[in-house]
This record gives C-alpha cells, sequence and structure tokens, in this order.
C-alpha cells in the first residue's frame, strides 16, 4: 500500500475543513486528556458544599451545648463541647454492643444480599426455565408492597421461632432483596455474555464452577454497587429493628433512639449520638469508595 503525500494546497484545505468541523478534531484528539475548565471547579464545589453542610452542622451542633443551640441566630462554627458530649451519648446510649451489633447485622445482611441476589439475577438473565417471566414480575411486584404491611406478621412469624430481641430477626428477613435481584438481573444481562458460560461447559465446568470463575467475575462491578447501598441501608434501618429488638440489645438506630428522650431532650448529645453512628458509613466509603467507583469504571468499559 502506498501513502499519497499531501500538497502544500491540500494541507491548508484539510487544516481549514477540521477547522469548520469540530467534531473531526475531536475524534483526531480522542486520545488526549480532557481538562476541565474554571466553571465546572466552581459547579463541582457547590455541589460539595451542599453535600456536606448536614454533616459539617451535626458536627458544630454535637460541639455545643443546649441553652446555645436554643439561641437565634444558630452557631455557625464549632464549640469547646465536642469531646464531652461525644462521651456522654456513647455512655448514655450504650453504643459500644449497639456498635457491634450493627456491624454484625449491616454486615451478614450486605453479604446474603450480594450473594443470593447475583445468583438469583443469574438465574434470570442467563438461565432458561419455565415461568421464569412469571416470577421475575412477582419479585419486582413485591417492590410495590408497603413494609409496614408486614410488620405484625413478621413479627408474629419470629417470636414463634422464638427469636424476640436477637440479631437474626433483623437479619433474616433481608437477606434477599427484590431490588437487588433486578438490579443484578438487568446488569448481567449485558455484562456477560452467554458465550462466555456456554465455554466453561463445554471445558467440563459445573454450575458451581460457573458461578465461582464466570459468573462472579463478571458482576463484580454491580456487586459492590450493590453492596454498599444494601450496607449503608441496613446501617441506617430503624423500623424493623425498633420493633424487634430492646435497648438491651440494640443496634445503633435503636440506641440513639434512647437519646431523645427526657423532659427537655439534650440536642447537642442528640446531635453527637447522630455524629457517631455516620462514622463507620464514612470510614468505609473512605476505605471502600475507590474501588467501587474503579469497579464502576472496569464496568462501564468492559460493557
Amino acid at each position: 500500500m502506498t501513502t499519497t503525500e499531501l500538497t502544500p494546497d491540500q494541507e491548508r484545505a484539510k487544516t481549514a475543513a477540521d477547522g469548520r468541523n469540530p467534531g473531526r478534531r475531536r475524534v483526531l484528539g480522542a486520545g488526549k486528556q480532557l481538562h476541565a475548565g474554571p466553571v465546572t471547579y466552581v459547579v463541582l464545589a457547590l455541589f460539595a458544599l451542599v453535600s456536606l453542610a448536614p454533616l459539617v452542622w451535626t458536627a458544630i451542633a454535637a460541639s455545643r451545648n443546649n441553652t446555645r443551640l436554643a439561641q437565634s441566630p444558630p452557631p455557625l462554627w464549632f464549640g469547646g463541647n465536642l469531646f464531652k458530649n461525644l462521651e456522654a451519648a456513647w455512655d448514655q446510649a450504650g453504643l459500644g454492643t449497639a456498635m457491634i451489633n450493627s456491624t454484625i447485622v449491616a454486615g451478614t445482611i450486605t453479604i446474603g444480599t450480594v450473594v443470593f441476589s447475583t445468583l438469583a439475577g443469574f438465574a434470570f438473565a442467563k438461565l432458561k426455565f419455565k415461568f421464569s417471566g412469571l416470577l421475575l414480575l412477582l419479585t419486582i411486584g413485591t417492590m410495590m408492597i408497603p413494609p409496614q404491611l408486614a410488620v405484625v406478621p413478621l413479627y408474629l412469624w419470629m417470636s414463634d421461632l422464638g427469636w424476640s430481641n436477637q440479631l437474626q430477626t433483623v437479619i433474616l428477613p433481608t437477606l434477599v432483596s427484590a431490588f437487588g435481584t433486578f438490579f443484578m438481573r438487568q446488569y448481567l444481562v449485558q455484562a456477560l455474555p452467554s458465550e462466555l458460560i456456554e465455554a466453561a461447559r463445554v471445558d467440563g465446568a459445573n454450575s458451581l464452577r460457573v458461578v465461582w470463575h464466570v459468573v462472579f467475575p463478571a458482576a463484580r462491578p454491580a456487586m459492590a454497587v450493590l453492596g454498599l447501598l444494601t450496607f449503608v441501608m441496613a446501617w441506617n434501618d430503624f423500623l424493623w429493628p425498633i420493633i424487634a429488638l430492646n435497648q438491651q440489645n440494640p443496634t445503633v438506630q435503636v440506641a440513639l433512639n434512647s437519646l431523645g428522650t427526657g423532659y427537655i431532650p439534650d440536642q447537642a448529645v442528640i446531635m453527637a449520638g447522630a455524629l457517631l453512628g455516620t462514622l463507620p458509613l464514612l470510614i468505609a466509603f473512605l476505605l471502600f469508595g475507590k474501588q467501587i467507583v474503579g469497579g464502576i469504571m472496569q464496568g462501564a468499559v468492559k460493557g
């Protein structure tokens, strides 16, 4: 194949054509790194300030006293009572036991939901069986039922099992998620080629090896996202734990409920307890946020 050299007139014509066609210039410069302008930084800074404002206000309120919080205008900077209020909230609510219980509950629910939802999503996405469409429709339909309707029969069921005021009462009903099943099904339909499964079958892999070596690696980005969402929801869940547990064996949200009692609730101590209850979520995101975002980007590139 021979290459044709352009004459000076042709070079000038090509440059002029590129100037009239911005899309062509973007294609030619696709390998170059894009740089954000000042407007982008301003918009991102505003979004960051708005997102951080509730957390900052919680920390400011936790560092003041009840009298100062009742005054107007409210304080806009930190006071000197932060560690005192944190210690009071920790002791009054018994947050030591609550933190351990919430870690067990949220961790177990997260692992169970991610694993079971991935398996169910894989079955709905790639396996052929009778009434699969109807079963998927019923699974999605359960998301339309308000969870308050299930409180009474669920409590009676757990009482019959003798699990009142025990952590398994909170864990068992949420080990499988209809949203998680639908989410993983939608992801695996696009991210997992059927050819990979067929190739694994040809190589002699049984169903367990197909799931472990093919399905889980392909679903890892979505599993990370689902795991983060599930952990946050399980950690912050209040309705069912406040019904199923008591103050002797609470989760964090149940323990924090005790801080609001009394003739005049101490708002500063309540804010300190809320800050303590939020810190594990912030730490988890700081530790695993980069891996989760990287997994999302990896899945997007592969898709």
